[in-house]
């Protein structure tokens, strides 16, 4: 009985460290998506997805519009910002090479000026890297 205790405990154990694992590697994904932004590098923040037939990024502004931005304009560099970032409160649904992932964003632009989001994004693990392949920003003011 001892033995099949330590074994379950162990599985446990195994799992928690390949999830933090897994998470760990997310976050630096998603850390890399925002600095290759803000720093205006499109090849390496066109690195950080893997465009599918089904992706999209849906975004929200706090005066209530909406709009899809075509996932093919991400490798587009005359989109990107520039600044700073703080990323937080990260919730994660891993399921094998598939996980959505929720996050708070502060942006903040070259003169101190701050954006405010919460973030969903959908990331699969291609050839063992995990890929943004979608994302829900909604704006909001603080």
């Amino acid at each position: 009985m001892k033995a099949l205790f330590l074994l379950a405990l162990s599985l446990c154990s195994f799992h928690a460290f390949s999830q933090n694992k897994e998470e760990a590697a997310i976050i630096k994904l998603f850390v890399k998506e925002s600095t290759t932004y803000r720093t205006g590098d499109g090849k390496g923040h066109a690195s950080c997805w893997a465009i599918k037939p089904y992706s999209r990024v849906f975004v929200s502004t706090p005066n209530g519009q909406s709009m899809v931005i075509p996932a093919e304009q991400l490798s587009d560099t005359t989109h990107l910002g520039s600044g700073t970032f703080e990323n937080s409160n990260y919730n994660f649904s891993i399921h094998g090479d598939n996980a959505w992932v929720s996050h708070d964003e502060v942006s903040i632009d070259p003169k101190g000026n701050k954006t405010y989001s919460h973030e969903i994004k959908m990331v699969e693990k291609i050839k063992g890297e995990w890929k943004i392949v979608a994302a829900s920003i909604h704006l909001y003011n603080k």
